[in-house]
């Protein structure tokens, strides 16, 4: 029995949902998360944070191919821009907890360029310019 393209939406939207659900969690309320699900000591914040933010940046880019089919580099980007951001967010609220002094520097310019090649090819699809 051969299964068609819904069977492969449905999973990558299932899947994102659950990916992008459990990032949440664990970005949002490490500890809860480290409670239920992450049991192994010794309970890391910083590491929860890191975790939350690239379970959600694979999230957004399943759910992201989704809404932009057919332009699998809008759809990356825009996950990967989630995902660093992200990333970057938890290296400024942890600073002191996890990584270098020049993590948050580093990592805010690395996210803003990846943000900003998402933006701009969104723009091109919305203005017509593809």
């Amino acid at each position: 029995m051969r299964y068609g393209p819904a069977a492969q939406v449905v999973v990558a939207a299932v899947f994102g949902v659950f990916t992008l659900a459990l990032g949440l969690w664990a970005f949002f309320d490490t500890s809860s998360f480290y409670d239920e699900i992450a049991t192994f000591p010794p309970y890391n914040r910083h590491l929860l944070h890191d975790v939350g933010a690239f379970q959600i940046g694979l999230g957004v880019a399943l759910i992201a191919a989704i809404v932009w089919r057919g332009d699998a580099l809008l759809a990356v980007l825009a996950g990967a821009g989630a995902g660093a951001t992200l990333h970057w967010v938890a290296h400024v609220v942890d600073e002191g907890h996890g990584g270098r002094s020049s993590d948050p520097y580093a990592l805010g310019i690395i996210a803003a360029i990846v943000v900003v090649a998402a933006v701009w090819r969104w723009a091109d699809r919305t203005w017509g310019r593809r």
